[in-house]
């Protein structure tokens, strides 16, 4: 374990209100939209999920890095969060399997954050003032040099990023000889969702964000699946045209998150900035299909307008949020297309929605 020794460190939000702490990770300076996460454990999946790219993070649990860091535990290739915020970086861990610190983790991946902040000071800062972009530094100890670059950093909204952290070249995952084939357009998809498509017997080609619905059916799939990512879904014209264009071919489609959101934009219902996102290993969704409630793993900061839904002739809901009602799932009518705002692959989370991936291909089986 690399020595280390704590030099003091400022988070500034962009609305002024300043929080000193200790340096954590690489010393350095970083920005993004600060949000936070409420889930117990599975901090490395966090860091790892593509959907936090451009997003520094606050955890609310106390202690960050006390089981280590494993190199099976990862969405991605590497980490994705701009930077972390929380109480405590323990750089100390008591996990056999693990195999490194978060300290030595962070430095390999030049990562900055900042600890032995009041993060339930801070968290219920963040929920009542809103989503707003935030600046950690460990070089720069100036408030007034800090805030002149904070200034620079654009709004989420409008942001396209699922392009910056789509793979380049398309790529297989699981085995040749499965049942089924799919498509899977890669906005930032995590590990754990193509996993739990092998363990389906589903054989996917992961393909480029931007590739063509045309290129992705010369591959024959028998399913098309729109994945998670970050940035503002209505930035992605290029995504609900081909969203647009499998549902005109009347394919079998599945979407989370993102993915979720750019199938109701194909089908004209409009999306938003939430306040504040939903992040977090606990929320209550309701299937009103079939009228049962599932505990659910979610990370997004955008959502589908309701009105829309409620007035339309194209979707209906499946899915709500009974914490705030929000629209957490829908299925377009009259075709084999359906998605959840939520994350069924639940790593870390429970697993209460994993039958989600069983309906996907039960809808292939039965095209």
């Amino acid at each position: 374990m690399t020595n280390y020794i704590k030099l003091p460190a400022i988070l500034l939000l962009a609305d002024g209100t300043v929080y000193h702490g200790k340096a954590a990770g690489k010393i350095g300076t970083t920005t993004g939209e600060i949000c936070f996460n409420t889930g117990m454990t599975g901090y490395q999946e966090i860091f790892t999920d593509p959907s936090y790219f451009g997003q520094i993070m606050v955890t609310t649990n106390a202690h960050i890095g006390n089981y280590g860091i494993s190199s099976e535990e990862i969405e991605s290739g590497d980490i994705k969060i701009a930077g972390l915020v929380c109480k405590n970086f323990n750089i100390a861990y008591s996990r056999k399997m693990a195999d490194e610190s978060i300290q030595d983790y962070f430095q390999e991946e030049n990562i900055v954050g900042i600890s032995d902040v009041d993060t339930r000071s801070l968290v219920r800062h963040i929920r009542d003032k809103g989503a707003m972009n935030a600046i950690i530094s460990s070089e720069i100890l100036d408030v007034e040099e800090l805030k002149k670059k904070l200034a620079e950093v654009p709004s989420m909204d409008g942001l396209e990023l699922s392009s910056q952290v789509s793979t380049k070249e398309p790529y297989y995952y699981g085995k040749e000889d499965g049942e089924h084939r799919i498509a899977v357009l890669d906005l930032g998809v995590k590990k754990n969702i193509l996993r739990n498509f092998d363990h389906r017997d589903v054989y996917a080609k992961v393909f480029p964000a931007k590739t063509t619905f045309k290129e992705m059916e010369e591959w024959k799939p028998d399913g098309y699946f729109i994945s998670n990512g970050p940035g503002d879904p209505a930035a992605m014209p290029y995504a609900v045209e081909t969203v647009k264009e499998i549902l005109e071919a009347d394919k079998p489609l599945f979407g989370i998150c993102l993915g979720h959101q750019l199938l109701a934009l194909a089908n004209d219902v409009r999306t938003r900035k939430m306040f504040n996102g939903h992040r977090g290993l606990n929320h209550p969704v309701k299937n009103i299909i079939l009228d049962h409630c599932e505990v659910t793993s979610q990370n997004h900061g955008f959502g589908v307008v309701e009105e829309d839904i409620r007035k339309s002739d194209k979707v209906e809901i499946t899915h709500v949020n009974l914490n705030d009602n929000s629209i957490e799932g829908i299925r377009v009518k009259g075709k084999n297309a359906f998605s959840v705002q939520y994350h069924p692959e639940s790593s870390p989370g429970p697993h209460d929605s994993r039958y989600l991936f069983d309906q996907f291909v039960d809808v292939m089986k039965k095209d």
